[in-house]
């Protein structure tokens, strides 16, 4: 069947501004935060940019004056529990920005653009708030800044009905596992998702059973035990559809855990590392929430591109026009 946009060209431009509006104002009240400003890139010798799965190349170029290069951020995921420390945040509260990265190695398609922009938020917590229970507080948090933000898209746009279920479902990468042996990881997320609508995947980065993690998950910023993804099911094109990452960020022990798992040791000595070995950073919980996405699966399109301008082959342009879907 020939896919038709729910919204025309123009009123698309101006829901993405909607969604985008209101979410801001949603997250930031249900977590407590403020907006600040970030970085387009960083030195690489900081320690701060995200290394994301260990493979992924940074774009870097030579800044002329100062006889430096330098790196186009790929998150903020480090970059922000330095930022809190800076700016002077309190306990219980916490930053968030407009992240916009490029990266080049994406393997193009519906859900994956060269461009990337998401909300990026941290939020400064105390030791004894390095729990499950706390992460769950917080996600459950995120998922109705999430729902109300699709609830006042439904009123705006009745033709947009929110589809989301009441709550979201908590499920652990080995229940996964454990539930759906034969499939592979994304075949789980597919099964759990459709069943029960939205849900958390958490505890991402260390060995399952078989012997490889769920995912990949940089070592030195989420707390593998401690982290876990936002999934939602996606009607329009039948699938999981992942709108968030999120975790407890690491301490001391596990930083130094973490990376020997991965033979990454030689990280303890950059800037960021020390910062976190020797507690001149706060402890902190944070995510990423991908802002294409989130327009993407509130205004019901079929593919990333008709609600950011990224680039495309030719080839797939002249594809997804036959098929209905006009890349902006």
């Amino acid at each position: 069947m020939q896919y038709k946009s729910k919204l025309d060209l123009l009123e698309t431009e101006i829901a993405i501004k909607f969604v985008k509006d209101e979410f801001e104002k949603e997250l930031a009240k249900a977590l407590n935060l403020t907006r600040v400003s970030a970085p387009l890139f960083v030195e690489p010798s900081t320690g701060l940019n995200d290394n994301l799965n260990g493979v992924e190349r940074a774009v870097k170029f030579d800044v002329l004056t100062l006889n430096k290069e330098v790196e186009i951020v790929q998150s903020l995921a480090k970059w922000k529990r330095n930022a809190l420390a800076k700016y002077g945040f309190k306990p219980e509260s916490g930053l968030y920005t407009d992240m916009n990265a490029i990266r080049r190695d994406e393997t193009l398609d519906p859900l994956h653009s060269v461009y990337v922009d998401q909300w990026d938020w941290e939020k400064i917590i105390s030791r004894e708030e390095r729990k499950f229970s706390y992460l769950k507080k917080t996600v459950k948090s995120v998922y109705k800044a999430i729902k109300r933000t699709a609830e006042k898209v439904a009123k705006k746009y009745p033709v947009l009905k929110s589809e989301l279920p009441k709550d979201i479902t908590f499920i652990s990468t080995s229940t996964l596992e454990k539930n759906y042996p034969e499939l592979s990881r994304k075949e789980r997320e597919n099964a759990a998702a459709k069943k029960y609508g939205a849900i958390f995947v958490y505890q991402i980065g260390w060995d399952l059973k078989d012997g490889a993690p769920h995912d990949g998950r940089a070592a030195d910023y989420d707390d593998w035990k401690l982290n876990g993804d936002i999934v939602l099911w996606y009607d329009v094109l039948g699938i999981a559809f992942e709108v968030s990452s999120m975790g407890i960020r690491v301490d001391e022990k596990s930083l130094v855990k973490q990376l020997k798992k991965r033979k990454e040791t030689y990280k303890l000595e950059n800037p960021y590392c020390q910062d976190v070995l020797h507690g001149r950073l706060p402890l902190t919980v944070g995510g990423g929430i991908g802002q294409s996405r989130l327009c993407m699966f509130l205004l019901k399109k079929a593919h990333i591109g008709e609600v950011q301008s990224s680039i495309w082959s030719d080839e797939d342009i002249k594809k997804y026009e036959a098929q209905g879907i006009n890349l902006l």
